[in-house]
Formats: structure tokens, sequence, C-alpha cells
């Protein structure tokens, strides 16, 4: 829990000091200034990999009609900045061909650099569902959290990272699936317990027959029952071992089990031969 407080506190100044930058315009190392786009590096932590190209062209014809109304956040570098926040401004003021771009300067660590990265993009819903579980999972890694501690830190509810994160047991064909919208989060949840081969197969029959999620959760216990039906006759394999050994070894044969196997000792031809009478 301790770690947990602390994340809390760490996070909070820093999310403080950028919402009182934003309010008031007069952040203490100046107020809002124009920098260079081009002095600008992007966020090496930046958990959000996909920025639909339409929603940035509309932002971009917003900034050149209105300019940009809230400023990016950036932290000084050795030969220029570091972006903090505000990567979906920056890239549609470079759309627009803006040289420079408002800006907050910060002085943050690394690591919260990190966590405000992974922090703003979970509290504004900026994230598609898979981008948002490996942030979840990062910050859980990172701060060695629980999912409730999380929760609290996030102000997400528990059930809602735990099933989010249970997204991450899909396949690569599954999440870029998920991502681009070809199936629903209803149907990665009812494919997530099979195979990588047999999730493909799913993903491919549900966009090519536009299967629902009743459609695919009958179609998957019909894979799951012959492994259940497997499972079953093993059980009862398993336990007929047990009175096969004993009969066995009161006739002299020394055997041993593992799993479903069952191996048999010989110490001469004649017991080999003996036991061939025995199966005869």
């Amino acid at each position: 829990m301790a770690k947990a407080s602390a994340l809390g506190r760490g996070l909070g100044a820093l999310l403080s000091e950028i919402e009182e930058a934003y309010d008031n315009e007069l952040p203490k190392k100046g107020g809002v200034e124009e920098i260079a786009v081009s002095k600008i590096r992007p966020n090496p932590y930046q958990p959000r990999k996909h920025f639909d190209p339409e929603s940035l062209a509309e932002l971009s014809e917003s900034i050149k009609v209105h300019g940009l109304l809230q400023p990016i956040v950036i932290k000084e570098d050795l030969d220029g900045y570091i972006l903090i926040a505000g990567e979906r401004r920056l890239r549609a003021s470079k759309l627009a061909k803006n040289k420079t771009i408002k800006a907050i300067v910060v002085s943050v660590s690394d690591e919260q650099m990190r966590e405000q990265a992974l922090i703003e993009n979970i509290q504004r819903d900026e994230l598609n569902v898979i981008d948002l579980a490996q942030a979840y999972q990062e910050l859980i890694d990172i701060h060695e959290l629980t999912h409730e501690q999380l929760s609290q830190t996030v102000h997400k509810s528990r059930t809602q990272i735990t099933n989010t994160l249970r997204l991450l047991q899909l396949s690569e064909k599954g999440r870029k699936a998920l991502v681009d919208g070809k199936i629903s989060a209803g149907h990665a949840k009812v494919i997530l317990g099979l195979e990588a081969g047999e999730q493909a197969m799913m993903i491919d029959s549900i966009i090519g027959q536009k299967l629902s999620v009743r459609d695919v959760e009958s179609m998957v216990k019909k894979i799951k029952l012959p492994s259940t039906l497997h499972t079953a006759s093993h059980e009862v394999d398993e336990l007929n071992f047990t009175l096969l050994k004993k009969h066995l070894s009161s006739l002299g044969y020394k055997c041993s089990t593992k799993g479903y196997k069952l191996t048999l000792e010989f110490e001469d031809n004649g017991q080999i031969e003996s036991f061939l009478d025995l199966l005869s």
C-alpha cells in the first residue's frame, strides 16, 4: 500500500502543477512559451500507439482557425525539449504546418514523465483498449500494485481494470483485430481461452461471416467440448492404471506409472515369454 500512496502523492503533485499552469498560464518556469516544433521530441514513454488520422485532421483544421487553445507540456533536454503531455496537439500542429507551438515547460524526472504519460492517457480515455491494458500493466509492474491499488490511483473500477487486463491474453492477431474494430470487446472476451491458432480461425470467421457474440459463444463451446471429453477419459484411464498396476504386481511384474503411461520392467527373456502367455 505504501507504494500506491507514494505513487499517488508524486503524481498528484505533478498533475496539480500542470493543472495550475493550464489555469493560470504562470508556471514557475515562466508561463506559456512559444517553442519551435522542430525542437520537441516525442515522449519515449507514450503508451498510445494509434492516432486516428481523421481525428488529427479535424484538430489540425481547428488549430488553423482558432489557434491552439490548450498548450502542451514539455521538459527541457540537452538539445531541445521532450514532450510530456499533448501528443495529439503536437501532431495536429505539425499537420497545420505551424512552426511554433504554445508550451508549458516543467521540471520533472524521467519516472514522473513516464507516469504522467500513462495517467494522462488513462484519465482522458485517449487509449484504445489494448494500449489501455498495456498502460495498466506497466503501472502495475513499475510500482508492484494490486488491481485495487491501481483502481484507487487512476480512478477506474477494479472490475474494469481486471477485465481490460485480461485482453492481453489475446494473440497478436486478436489484439490487432480488436484495435482495428474488426471484432468487438465482446467477441474478444469469448475467444480469450483459445489457443492462438484457434483464435485466428475464430477471428477470420467473425470477420468473414459477420458472427454475433452469441454465435461465437456457441462455436467456442464446440471447440472446447472435445478437450473436456478427452480430459474425462484420461481421468478414468488413470484410475484403471491403479488397478492394473496392482494386478501386475501380484503376478510378479515390476511396473511404474507417470501421467497416462504405464511402464513394465522385465528381468529376463523368460519373464517376457511368460507375459506373452498371459496376454494370449
